[in-house]
C-alpha cells in the first residue's frame, strides 16, 4: 500500500431489531440507503454500535451480508469481527472477508487486559489470516485497556494494517501516533466530539456514532476539515456538538438508536444487558432532537 485508504466518515451503523426483537433486515436496507444517500465515505457494520456482542455467528453473517448486498461497492463496508478470544477474531475476520468485506475492525481484545506484546501477537494474527486491510481499534473505556502510540506505529508495520480507530481520548498518545505514522497508514477519530481537532493535528476523519442520525451534515463537517475548511467544520460541530454528548449520556448505543426512533427510523429495540434510556435522559435527548428539527415522524425510505 503507497495512500492512505481510509478517509472521510465512517458510519458505525446501528443494527436494528423489529417488535420481537429480531434483526430487521428491511429496516437496515433502509439506513444502508440513507447512509449511501447522504453521502457518507463507508459503514463499519457489527462494531459497538452495531451490538456486536449479542448477535450470535448467524446473525452477524447475516447482518453483514445485507449491508454488503445493500451497499453493493458503492461505498466500502468495514466488518466489526473482534473478540477477546484470538482464535475466534481469526475466524470471524476470515468469515466476513469471505462475505465480501472491504475491511476489517479489530477492537482491541477485552477483560482479558493483554500486555503490549499480547496486542501485538494478536492483531499480528489476525492481520496474517486475511487479505484486506485491517483497521485496529483502540477503545480502552470498553475494553479496560490501552494499545500504546509505542504498540500502535509498530503494528503499522506490517503491510496490510492499514488504520486505527483511536477512541482513547488521549491527545498526546494520537498526536504521537501521527507524528511517526508511516505515510500510508490512517488514523480515525473514534470520539465525535473530538474528530473536528483531531483533523486539525492530521487525522484522515472518523467512524462515526452520530453519523447514523446525521450522516449528511457530519460528513460534510469531516469532509470540510479535510479541505482546511475550518470555519465551515467548526460552524456545524458547534450546531450538533449536543447531540455528539447525549449519544454517551447512557451507554452507546442506546441513545443513538433511541434518536433514531425517535426520527422514524427504527423500532426501539435492544438486547439485554441494554435496556431504553432513563426517563430524565430520554427527556433531554428528545429536546435537542427538536431543537435540531429531527425529532419527527418520517416516513421510511422505501428500498
Amino acid at each position: 500500500m503507497n495512500e492512505r485508504i481510509f478517509s472521510g466518515c465512517f458510519t458505525a451503523i446501528v443494527t436494528p431489531f423489529d417488535a420481537h426483537g429480531e434483526f430487521d433486515e428491511k429496516v437496515m436496507r433502509q439506513l444502508v440507503e440513507w447512509q449511501i444517500s447522504s453521502g457518507v465515505d463507508g459503514l463499519v457494520v457489527c462494531g459497538t454500535t452495531g451490538e456486536s456482542v449479542v448477535l450470535d455467528r448467524a446473525e452477524t453473517r447475516r447482518v453483514i451480508g445485507t449491508v454488503i448486498n445493500q451497499a453493493n461497492g458503492r461505498v466500502p463496508v468495514i466488518c466489526g469481527p473482534g473478540t477477546n478470544n484470538t482464535v475466534d477474531a481469526v475466524q470471524r475476520s476470515v468469515e466476513a472477508q469471505e462475505l465480501g468485506a472491504d475491511g476489517i475492525l479489530s477492537v482491541g481484545p477485552y477483560y482479558n487486559k493483554p500486555t503490549q506484546a499480547g496486542f501485538y501477537a494478536h492483531f499480528e494474527a489476525v492481520a496474517g489470516a486475511v487479505s484486506l486491510p485491517v483497521i485496529l481499534y483502540n477503545v480502552p473505556g470498553r475494553t479496560g485497556s490501552n494499545i500504546s502510540a509505542e504498540t500502535t506505529l509498530s503494528l503499522a508495520q506490517i503491510p496490510n494494517i492499514a488504520a486505527i480507530k483511536e477512541a482513547s481520548g488521549n491527545f498526546g498518545q494520537i498526536i504521537g501516533i501521527l507524528r511517526d505514522r508511516p505515510d500510508d497508514f490512517s488514523v480515525l477519530s473514534g470520539d465525535d466530539a473530538l474528530t473536528l481537532p483531531l483533523i486539525g493535528a492530521g487525522a484522515d476523519g472518523a467512524i462515526s456514532v452520530v453519523a447514523n442520525e446525521i450522516p449528511k451534515q457530519f460528513t460534510a463537517m469531516v469532509q470540510a476539515a479535510l479541505d482546511g475548511d475550518f470555519p465551515t467544520a467548526r460552524t456545524i460541530q458547534n450546531r450538533y456538538f449536543n447531540l455528539m454528548q447525549l449519544n454517551f449520556i447512557e451507554s452507546n448505543p442506546i441513545p443513538v438508536k433511541t434518536a433514531l426512533a425517535l426520527m422514524g427510523k427504527i423500532q426501539e429495540k435492544f438486547r439485554l444487558p441494554l435496556v431504553p434510556m432513563q426517563a430524565e435522559n430520554r427527556e433531554k435527548l428528545e429536546t435537542e432532537l427538536a431543537l435540531l428539527g429531527l425529532a419527527k415522524s418520517v416516513e421510511r425510505l422505501a428500498v
